[in-house]
């Protein structure tokens, strides 16, 4: 009886090391479910250790996490094609108050459906930022862009946004990634001004300038997202902002509405319609659940195939002529990028303390 109690009494000093070391402990085996399995009803990270950087276990992703991140990355590809079909028959103004009153339309009946909470009072203003950022900055800047430059040209510009987004992160957060993150940013960034460059044409340099912006403004709104998201869960996030928006964005897409909405055709309301539902709600579903399932770190590498798919999808729905130097400029981004959140990554594991938020 005296080692069956102190058995128990080590396992209870095990159990209580492994909380406070971050690493959960193994349930015990009478925690079965009807199958036999043990654990039944646990936490999903349980004997996981929990990234002090993500708040996610660093698990490998299975299939379902990168099946619902490839087909994020998938639906947000298609986003620059639609908006530059959509822009054959609308103005980019109603376009842009029209996708976000959209969105906060059927937003708000998901949230009230789903009677979901509503978010508190500190998350305000980073709401506004949000919604300033990607309901409203990224789709009006993207939209006045395609009226210079075609959507295959934009998409190399969306090789920039996980820089814009690490960047903000460092801003906001207080992120410190190491300098050789930086020095591959940097060159990822040349590569993509320097293409921008060589074009030669002012009506283009126009449209690289509100691209870059674009992405600027894209990135602020997701590094201010990213710690909404912990708190709100998921699309909740991207759902709230285009609700806050709702106040401007609707009395001014009906200010903008077209004259005569039936000489619009059907391929414009096609591309308003997928931009409105898709690009501004079901894109962050899929997101934000592989984010959940598989990690920030690693689903996240599935962004830098955007580019490549939007090409793709420019090149089949729209037929625009893709440029083999477009293509390399393209691939120098990615390599860059990659290069530059695995170095992030690595120096996350290796140093906690460095990827962390400052406190």
């Amino acid at each position: 009886m005296r080692t069956r109690r102190r058995g128990r009494g080590a396992r209870r000093l095990d159990a209580a090391a492994g909380r406070t070391s971050g690493l959960d402990p193994a349930p015990p085996r009478r925690c079965r479910d009807r199958g036999g399995r043990p654990g039944a009803g646990l936490p999903p990270h349980r004997g996981r250790r929990v990234s002090p950087v993500s708040g996610l276990a660093p698990a490998a992703p299975g299939p379902r996490a990168l099946a619902d991140g490839l087909l994020g990355v998938l639906i947000f590809s298609a986003s620059l094609p639609a908006t530059r079909l959509a822009l054959t028959d609308l103005e980019p103004l109603f376009l842009t108050t029209a996708r976000a009153a959209i969105a906060g339309i059927v937003a708000g009946a998901a949230l009230l459906l789903l009677e979901r909470r509503r978010p508190a009072r500190a998350d305000l203003a980073s709401l506004a930022v949000v919604a300033l950022g990607v309901v409203i900055g990224f789709p009006l800047l993207t939209a006045l862009a395609l009226r210079h430059i075609d959507a295959a040209h934009a998409a190399v510009f969306v090789g920039m946004l996980p820089l814009s987004t690490a960047l903000f992160g460092a801003i906001r957060a207080g992120e410190r990634p190491p300098p050789a993150f930086w020095l591959l940013s940097g060159l990822g960034s040349a590569v993509t001004i320097g293409f921008a460059a060589g074009n030669g044409i002012s009506a283009s340099r126009i449209g690289d300038g509100l691209m870059l912006a674009a992405i600027l403004a894209c990135g602020l709104g997701y590094a201010e997202g990213a710690g909404l998201a912990r708190r709100l869960g998921g699309w909740q996030v991207i759902a709230w902002a285009a609700i806050l928006s709702l106040p401007v964005t609707m009395p001014l897409a009906l200010l903008w509405l077209p004259a005569d909405p039936g000489a619009i055709r059907t391929p414009a309301w096609a591309g308003l319609a997928y931009v409105s539902l898709f690009s501004m709600l079901i894109g962050f579903v899929f997101w934000y659940r592989g984010l959940a399932r598989g990690g920030i770190a690693a689903i996240g590498q599935l962004q830098l195939l955007q580019p490549f798919l939007g090409f793709l999808v420019a090149g089949l729905v729209l037929g625009e002529a893709i440029e083999a130097r477009m293509l390399v400029a393209a691939g120098a981004v990615v390599a860059c990028v990659a290069g530059a959140r695995h170095v992030a990554v690595r120096s996350a594991k290796a140093d906690p303390a460095r990827g962390a938020p400052v406190r």
